[in-house]
C-alpha cells in the first residue's frame, strides 16, 4: 500500500511539472501578427498657415464734442442705426468767469455807445429836419448810429456764445448739438447724462461721446508669425473661423500685410488684415475673436492618403501594399501636398490597393 502511494505521489507530482512546462511553452509561442489595411480616397487638401485676430469694422469713428460742459441729453443707445447729421446728445457750457465777464463788460461799454449815438443822431436830425444842417453834415451821426448798433449786437452775440453756446443769429445751437458724421451703428456710449466733456483741441485728444461704425464692411486684423510671413501675399484667400459663429466658415481676401513687425513674448509679429465677404444670415459683432487659414495651396478632389502610412527612405516615399493575404511589398509614391494629416498621391496608387496600417 505505502509503495503504491508513494508511485500514485511520483506520477502526480511528473505530470503537474510536465503540465506547467506545456503551459509556459504554449504561451511563450508568439500568435502570427494580423496587419490591418486600408486604402487610398479622393479628398480636398488645402495647405494653410494660421493668424490670430479679430474681426473689426474697416471704419470705426469717435465722435467728439466741439466745446466743454456737461453732457445734458443723450439721444441715442448703442446698437442703434443712424444717420449723417442725426443729433446724437446735447452739451451745456459751462462758461469761463473771466470770459463772461468780459463779454458782460463789452455788452456795457457797447450800449454806453449806442446810446450816445443815439443821442447825437436824434439831436442832428431835427437840425437835419429844418434844414439847418447839410446832408453831408448829418450822414456821419447816422454812420455812428449804425455802427453802435452793430457793436451792442455783436457784443450781445458773443455774451450768448460763451454763457449758451448758440447766438441769437444762428437760430440753433449748433455747437452744443453733437451730431453723428457718418451712418452706422452706434458701437459704444461711454458717456453718461451729468458726465464733464472736454473739447478736442491741440493739447487733447478730447472726450469720446459715441462710437459709430459701418457694420457692413468688416475686417480681419490679425498676426502672422515672422516664419510664416514670407509664405503669404496680398490677394490670397482666407477662411476665418469666429468663435462666437462656430458653425459656420466665412470667406476673405488678404489685403495688406505690414512691412514692419512688432515683437511679442519673444517673437516678430506681422499684422495682417483681410476684407471679410459677409453673410445675410450671420451678424457679425465687431471685436469677435477669429481665427484665419490663410490659404497657400489648395488642391480639389484628389488621391490622398493619410500621411502615417508612409516610408521615408534615402529621400524616397514609399507605403507597403497587399500582395497577397497578409503578405507586403513596398511600392515608391510621388506625392504631392500635404495638409499634416492627408498627402496628394500623384503616382504609384489606385483606389483598389490596400495598403498596410503602420503601429
Amino acid at each position: 500500500m505505502k509503495k503504491f502511494l508513494r508511485v500514485f505521489l511520483i506520477v502526480f507530482i511528473l505530470a503537474i511539472f510536465l503540465g506547467t512546462i506545456g503551459f509556459l511553452y504554449s504561451k511563450s509561442r508568439k500568435k502570427p501578427e494580423v496587419f490591418e489595411t486600408t486604402q487610398a480616397f479622393h479628398t480636398d487638401i488645402i495647405r494653410k498657415t494660421v493668424a490670430t485676430g479679430s474681426v473689426v469694422p474697416r471704419n470705426e469713428i469717435e465722435i467728439k464734442p466741439t466745446v466743454s460742459g456737461i453732457i445734458d441729453q443723450i439721444y441715442v443707445t448703442e446698437g442703434e442705426t443712424v444717420t449723417t447729421g442725426q443729433v446724437l446728445a446735447r452739451v451745456r457750457i459751462v462758461p469761463n468767469m473771466v470770459n463772461l465777464n468780459a463779454a458782460e463788460s463789452r455788452v456795457n461799454r457797447a450800449k454806453i455807445s449806442h446810446d450816445e449815438a443815439m443821442i447825437n443822431y436824434n439831436r442832428q436830425l431835427q437840425l437835419f429836419d429844418r434844414e439847418v444842417i447839410a446832408e453831408s453834415e448829418f450822414l456821419p451821426y447816422r454812420i455812428a448810429l449804425r455802427t453802435a448798433e452793430e457793436e451792442l449786437e455783436s457784443a450781445e452775440n458773443n455774451l450768448q456764445l460763451i454763457r449758451d453756446g448758440v447766438s441769437r443769429n444762428s437760430g440753433e445751437a449748433s455747437n452744443t448739438i453733437i451730431r453723428s458724421t457718418i451712418s452706422g451703428m452706434v458701437l459704444e456710449v461711454p458717456i453718461e447724462i451729468g458726465n464733464s466733456v472736454i473739447e478736442a483741441n491741440n493739447f487733447n485728444a478730447g472726450t469720446t461721446i459715441v462710437s459709430i461704425a459701418d457694420m457692413g464692411e468688416m475686417i480681419f486684423k490679425g498676426k502672422v508669425d515672422e516664419s510664416e510671413v514670407g509664405k503669404i501675399t496680398e490677394g490670397m484667400d482666407l477662411i476665418l473661423n469666429i468663435g462666437a459663429i462656430d458653425e459656420v466658415d466665412f470667406e476673405a481676401v488678404l489685403e495688406h500685410i505690414s512691412p514692419k513687425g512688432v515683437e511679442e513674448s519673444g517673437a516678430i509679429q506681422f499684422e495682417i488684415r483681410a476684407d471679410v465677404k459677409l453673410t445675410d444670415q450671420h451678424f457679425i459683432r465687431a471685436g469677435y475673436s477669429a481665427t484665419a487659414d490663410i490659404v497657400l495651396e489648395r488642391r480639389d478632389s484628389v488621391l490622398a492618403v493619410e500621411e502615417s502610412l508612409l516610408i521615408f527612405e534615402n529621400g524616397d516615399v514609399y507605403v507597403e501594399i497587399e500582395t497577397e493575404p497578409q503578405v507586403f511589398e513596398k511600392r515608391a509614391l510621388k506625392t504631392g501636398i500635404s495638409d499634416g494629416i492627408n498627402i496628394e498621391v500623384k503616382e504609384g496608387l489606385s483606389t483598389e490597393d490596400k495598403i498596410k496600417k503602420r503601429a
